[in-house]
C-alpha cells in the first residue's frame, strides 16, 4: 500500500502548514465531509479561554472569630444551596458531678421545645419549614448539639432560633413531665432491645473511670427522673450555658454573614435563668480506674448469648496511632456479605472470626476525648464458649504489640483515610467535625493534614502506643450468663502474660 493511500485512508491530508490549521474530510464519516480538528491547538478565530481559579487557599479553610463575650465563631465554606447551623456548648453527663445524673439527658430531649420568641414546638418547625429546614440536639459525655440544616438564605432566621432555643427555653412542668415520659420509655426500650451495643458501652466507660467525668452515666437515672425540674436545669445551664464555653458552627454560608448574625442575636443577651453565677464549673481531669461490671441475665436473642467488652486506655496525645490500630483490628459480625471496604482482612477477622465459628461478633471500637480515650473490643458468643472467647481475646490484645506488616497497616491507614474522606462529603458531618475541633481546641486540622499525620504512622508508633496501653489495668463489661465468665484477675493476668493465656483451671471433678 502506498504511503498516500494510507495518509488518505487514516482521514485524508496531514495537518496544513504550522499544524494548526483544519485538514481535509474524512473519507469514513458517514454524514458527508467533517474537518478533522486538532485537541491541542486554539480554534482560529476563536478568544482566547480564560479559566476560573481558586481566589486563595483561605477560601476553603475552616475561619474563627472570637467575640467580644468568648463566644467562638466558626464557619466552612461549601458549595450548594443548603447550610448546617449550629451551636455546639461544652457541656454533658461528664459535667454532671456535681448535680443530679441525668441533666443532660434531659436537656437533649428538651431542645427545640417553647422559647420566649416561639410559643410551642410546632411553631419552631414551622418557622423552619419557611426554609427547608429540619433541627436536631445530640448530648454526648462532653458535648451538647444543637443544629439546623437549612436554605441558607434563612441563615438570619436560623441564628435566631438557634440563640432562642439555647439560651431561652421556657422549660414549662407540661414539657417537663412530658420528657419524664419518654426518659422512662426510652430507659425500658434500653433494656429491651436486642442489640446490647448501648448498654455495654455505658458499662465500659463506667468500668473504665469509676465514678468520674466520662464514667458518669450518659443516661438519667430512673430514680432522677422526679428530681429534676427547672430549677435543677436552671441551676446547671448557670453554670455550663456561658458564651466561653459555646461554638456557632457553621457550613455552607459566608464567614461574614455567619458573624454579623451572631452580634446580633448571641451578643449581649441576657438568658433566661438571669446573669447570676452558677456553681464552679467542674474542670476535673479524667481518672482511668479500670475495672469490672457485670449484668447477668437473659436478654432476646435467637440463641443463648454471651457479650464481653475488654478495654484498655487509649492516650489522647496518640489519637492518629490508635485510630490507625482500631482500623487495622476491624472485625464485626460473623456473617458479612463481603465485597471491597468491609474489613475483611483486618485482623480480628482473619485471626478470630474465620478461625472460630461459633463467635457471633468480633469488633474493635476507639472511644475519643479531649483528655483520654478507650480501645475497645467487643465480642460475643454461647455461654458454653465464654471462657475460650475471653483467651481469644486477650491473645490479639497481646498480639497487638508484635510484629505489625507493612501491607496490614498500609491498608489500614488507607481505609482510615478513605473513610474519613468519605464522611467529609455529608455537610452535616463537616459541621459537626468543625464545632467539636473548634470547642476543643480553637482551631481545626483541615482533612488534608490529618491524611498527612496518618501517612506518617509507623510500625514502631502502634508497638509504642500498645506496650504503654497493656501496662494499665484492664476494664471489663459483661453481660449475659456469667457461669463460666473468669475472674478479673485471670483477665488481668492473661493482659500481663507473653501469650495472653489464661492462667490453666485445675479441677478435682468436673
Amino acid at each position: 500500500r502506498s504511503p498516500a493511500r494510507s495518509s488518505a485512508a487514516r482521514g485524508g491530508a496531514g495537518p496544513a502548514p504550522g499544524g494548526c490549521g483544519l485538514a481535509a474530510g474524512r473519507s469514513y464519516s458517514g454524514g458527508g465531509a467533517y474537518p478533522s480538528v486538532s485537541l491541542t491547538c486554539p480554534l482560529p478565530g476563536v478568544p482566547k479561554a480564560v479559566f476560573a481559579a481558586a481566589e486563595s487557599r483561605e477560601r476553603f479553610e475552616t475561619r474563627v472569630t472570637v467575640l467580644e463575650n468568648g463566644l467562638r465563631v466558626a464557619s466552612q465554606n461549601k458549595f450548594g444551596q443548603f447550610c448546617t447551623v449550629g451551636i455546639l456548648v461544652n457541656s454533658g453527663s461528664r459535667h454532671e458531678a456535681k448535680y443530679l445524673s441525668g441533666i443532660s439527658h434531659f436537656l437533649e430531649k428538651l431542645a427545640f421545645s417553647s422559647t420566649a420568641q416561639f410559643g410551642s414546638k410546632d411553631e419552631i418547625l414551622l418557622t423552619l419549614e419557611k426554609h427547608g429546614g429540619i433541627c436536631d440536639c445530640q448530648a454526648s459525655r462532653d458535648t451538647i448539639m444543637y443544629a439546623v440544616s437549612a436554605d441558607a438564605r434563612g441563615l438570619d432566621t436560623v441564628v435566631n432560633l438557634l440563640a432562642d432555643v439555647t439560651l431561652q427555653p421556657r422549660l414549662s412542668d407540661e414539657e417537663i413531665e412530658m420528657t419524664r415520659m419518654a426518659i422512662r420509655f426510652e430507659l425500658e426500650d434500653l433494656n429491651m432491645r436486642p442489640d446490647p451495643e448501648p448498654l455495654l458501652t455505658e458499662m465500659i466507660h463506667a468500668a473504665a473511670f469509676r465514678d468520674n467525668t466520662v464514667g458518669l452515666n450518659r443516661f438519667c437515672p430512673v430514680e432522677n427522673t422526679d428530681k429534676i425540674d427547672r430549677d435543677v436545669l436552671h441551676s446547671y445551664l448557670s453554670s455550663y450555658y456561658t458564651p466561653d464555653r459555646m461554638v456557632l458552627a457553621g457550613v455552607g454560608i459566608e464567614h461574614e454573614h455567619l458573624v454579623e448574625c451572631a452580634r446580633k442575636y448571641l451578643l449581649g443577651v441576657q438568658p433566661v435563668w438571669g446573669s447570676g453565677q452558677g456553681r464552679a464549673v467542674d474542670r476535673s481531669v479524667a481518672q482511668y480506674t479500670g475495672g469490672i461490671i457485670k449484668v447477668r441475665g437473659w436478654r432476646w436473642h435467637p440463641a443463648p448469648c454471651w457479650d464481653l467488652l475488654i478495654s484498655l486506655q487509649a492516650f489522647e496525645d496518640d489519637f492518629i496511632p490508635f485510630a490507625v490500630l482500631n482500623m487495622m483490628m476491624g472485625g464485626g459480625g460473623s456473617f458479612s456479605a463481603g465485597g471491597p471496604g468491609k474489613g475483611m482482612f483486618t485482623r480480628l477477622y482473619l485471626n478470630v472470626l474465620n478461625r472460630h465459628h461459633w463467635m457471633y461478633n468480633a469488633t474493635s471500637y476507639h472511644h475519643s476525648y479531649e483528655d483520654t480515650g478507650l480501645l475497645c473490643i467487643h465480642a460475643s458468643a454461647d455461654p458454653k464458649q465464654v471462657r475460650e472467647m475471653v483467651e481469644i481475646i486477650t491473645r490479639e490484645f497481646i498480639l497487638m504489640a508484635g510484629a505489625v506488616g507493612e501491607v496490614e497497616l498500609e491498608r489500614a491507614k488507607t481505609q482510615l483515610k478513605s473513610m474519613l474522606m468519605m464522611n467529609l462529603e455529608s455537610r452535616p458531618v463537616i459541621f459537626e467535625d468543625v464545632g467539636r475541633q473548634v470547642l476543643a481546641t480553637n482551631t481545626r486540622k483541615l482533612p488534608h493534614e490529618l491524611c498527612a499525620l496518618i501517612s506518617q504512622v509507623k510500625p514502631t508508633d502502634i508497638k509504642r502506643v500498645v506496650t504503654k496501653m497493656l501496662h494499665k489495668k484492664p476494664a471489663v463489661a459483661a453481660l449475659g450468663d456469667l457461669t463460666d465468665l473468669p475472674t478479673y484477675e485471670h483477665i488481668q493476668a492473661a493482659l500481663s502474660s507473653k501469650d495472653g493465656r489464661l492462667p490453666r483451671l485445675y479441677r478435682l471433678f468436673r
